[in-house]
């Protein structure tokens, strides 16, 4: 039986990996922090870890006694007060992991590394809109970006140094599904009558559906090629008002008030937000990676190379993914 270690296990797409490793019939540990829920890991075939990621020592330590054939690194901070905070998990926290791996585990076959498209940041943004691709020099600039990119160059670094490890990076579009809260929040604001969108010049977005990210995991612990990196959306460009609209009639097309606001009133609004969370030592949505995020005009990226070699082929559209969504939240009382 195949051991698999999944970080960020109690995580929205941590969740899912396990629930298909299970599937598969491995035998599934599940790095979670002592705080985190277990709401969505309660299979009893699951061996539960802690790890200190922020600690090199006590790492290894952990991990002295547990050799993988498979690991795959989800776990990451999305939102923080503090951008060191984003560098200390994402960056240090992927470099103390491999490093207590490479002792551990020396028979390791796969290594996934869950990225971002974000590390790229605004690029190809003159119109017509053409697609980002693995040649293109990443320009990232949300914390959240620049961190991820840090962790690949830690991995390339590696590989430069002939250090054996494993490693296929995925860099996944904006992710969604059922159990995830960013794009949950768009769904709670329509149900709340209030639709909201930034900027006038047009904007094409992307989406991955959460179980599809999950396909490509598997297809790279399978056969993914060793320093590979690869792009993943559902092949498909949406504009921003798409994704509304789809949120809005599965949630019975409620009157809506839209509000689209320009660029420098986003950039007031998540200013105040970021002081704000300072002040009450609480995270909010409301940041300045968010207004950066927002800003950016171009997600569209290339998918051919993960399609071609490892055999990617999305399974769920948007409308569909959207519907499977609003149902998880409507049933499960989130809204």
């Amino acid at each position: 039986m195949k051991r698999i270690l999944v970080t960020g296990a109690s995580g929205f797409i941590g969740s899912f990996i396990v629930e298909e490793a299970l599937a598969r019939g491995m035998e599934v540990w599940a790095a979670v922090r002592k705080s985190s829920s277990r709401a969505f890991l309660t299979d009893e075939r699951i061996h539960f870890i802690h790890l200190s990621l922020h600690d090199p020592i006590l790492l290894r330590r952990e991990l002295e006694s547990h050799a993988f054939d498979y690991v795959v690194h989800a776990a990451g901070v999305t939102k923080s007060l503090h951008e060191e905070d984003f560098h200390r998990v994402n960056t240090n926290g992927t470099q103390f992991l491999v490093e207590a791996l490479l002792e551990s585990s020396p028979a390791l076959q796969r290594f996934v590394y869950l990225s971002s498209l974000s590390i790229f940041g605004p690029i190809r943004e003159q119109q017509p809109y053409t697609e980002i691709t693995d040649s293109d020099t990443p320009q990232p600039n949300t914390a959240y970006g620049r961190s991820k990119l840090e962790a690949e160059q830690f991995l390339d670094r590696l590989a430069s140094y002939d250090q054996a490890f494993p490693y296929v990076v995925l860099r996944p579009t904006g992710v969604y599904g059922p159990r995830e809260r960013d794009y949950f929040m768009m769904a709670k604001s329509i149900s709340r009558h209030v639709d909201f969108a930034a900027g006038y010049q047009p904007q094409d977005i992307t989406f991955v559906y959460v179980t599809d990210v999950v396909q490509a995991v598997f297809l790279a612990l399978d056969h993914g090629r060793i320093g590979g990196k690869y792009f993943l959306s559902d092949g498909e460009v949406y504009q921003s008002r798409t994704f509304s609209d789809l949120l809005r009639r599965e949630l019975g097309n409620p009157w809506l008030l839209r509000i689209k606001a320009p660029l420098w009133l986003l950039r007031v609004v998540t200013t105040c937000g970021e002081l704000w969370g300072r002040i009450t030592g609480k995270v909010t949505a409301l940041n300045n990676d968010k207004y950066h995020i927002m800003k950016q005009r171009n997600w569209r990226c290339d998918i051919t190379p993960v399609r071609n070699e490892l055999g990617y082929r999305p399974q769920v559209g948007l409308e569909e993914g959207v519907r499977r969504s609003v149902a998880w939240y409507k049933e499960n009382k989130w809204l």
